[in-house]
């Protein structure tokens, strides 16, 4: 926190209540994969950014990030993830359930096609590795991709464990997204892109 001109900064925003419900939830299944605050944080901006928009998760988990999409979620928006895990799927629709502009689905990621195009699409289980092209292919023109959780490489091409990262560089190069890489700490970041109209 910081003052400026008599007025008190937060450094950081509060975390939304449903995060914290689902942080909940992730702990009592034992889910370590929740998206960090930092990730959050972008999730809440994309969504806010298109707010008549189709928001949509691969990889719901427990519903942290869904809950960082929800934050930023327009009265004329609507919000589809989906969960292959019928366990944790069923606990984090119950994060939502008194929003009818949330859907949680059950099954594969492909599950989304019928929902798109997108204008937000948060990528973070199915899809982002075994089938890129598809990913792309779901966006409205106009429409923000976000991949997290890549190694910053002050390299280009991008490497990882000292190979070319071909993941992140079909993402950054792909001819139909504007895309750049975004640090979201110091040792973590995510491939944001645009499909170009």
């Amino acid at each position: 926190m910081f003052t400026a001109k008599g007025f008190v900064i937060m450094a950081e925003r509060a975390i939304p209540p449903r995060a914290v419900a689902a942080e909940r939830v992730a702990s009592e299944v034992g889910f370590k994969k929740s998206c960090s605050p930092e990730v959050g944080r972008l999730l809440r901006l994309a969504a806010a950014a298109k707010p008549h928009g189709v928001i949509a998760e691969s990889g719901t988990g427990s519903g942290v990030g869904t809950a960082w999409l929800h934050s930023g979620l327009g009265a004329g928006a609507r919000l589809v993830t989906v969960e292959h895990d019928e366990e944790l799927a069923r606990r984090a629709a119950g994060v939502f359930e008194d929003d009818d502009r949330v859907s949680v689905l059950i099954g594969d990621w492909r599950l989304l096609e019928r929902h798109a195009p997108f204008d937000v699409f948060f990528c973070d289980g199915g899809g982002k590795r075994d089938d890129p092209q598809r990913v792309v292919r779901l966006l409205a023109p106009g429409g923000l991709l976000i991949l997290d959780d890549f190694t910053p490489s002050p390299h280009w091409p991008p490497r990882f464990g000292g190979e070319v990262d071909e993941l992140r560089l079909f993402y950054l190069t792909h001819p139909a997204l504007d895309a750049t890489e975004v640090l979201t700490t110091p040792a973590s970041s995510a491939v944001v892109g645009a499909r170009r109209l």
